[in-house]
């Protein structure tokens, strides 16, 4: 097996978000929004994992672990509970991207700001 540099996963994560925030803050289109704001989630979540990681680390789930280092269980639960959030987040946007729509007829974010009441 080929040797991964241990802060590849750390590069892959800001490489995330820095595409993201490129995305959210240069892009007008709404749906281009929303899928920086999914990148950027994805990019936590790689983060995330990414800190929990050990090498030789054993899961600490088992009964009978063997002596060693634990792999940190605490960032695959905070990936599992962002995960949830972001599926409901990016839910509610994709539906006012919807009522947006219907009322502009465009997905230019500069219409939808001209809208009131």
């Amino acid at each position: 097996m080929e040797y991964i540099p241990l802060n590849f996963p750390f590069l892959a994560a800001a490489l995330l978000a820095g595409i993201s925030f490129y995305i959210i803050i240069f892009r007008k289109n709404l749906i281009k929004l929303i899928m920086g704001v999914g990148m950027m989630s994805s990019g936590v979540n790689l983060f995330l994992v990414a800190l929990g990681y050990r090498a030789g680390g054993n899961v600490p789930i088992y009964t009978d672990v063997p002596e060693g280092p634990m792999v940190l269980s605490v960032p695959q639960a905070l990936t599992l509970t962002s995960i949830v959030i972001n599926v409901a987040v990016l839910a509610l946007m994709l539906s006012m991207v919807i009522n947006v729509y219907r009322h502009t007829g465009s997905l230019d974010s500069e219409k939808s700001r001209k809208m009131k009441g």
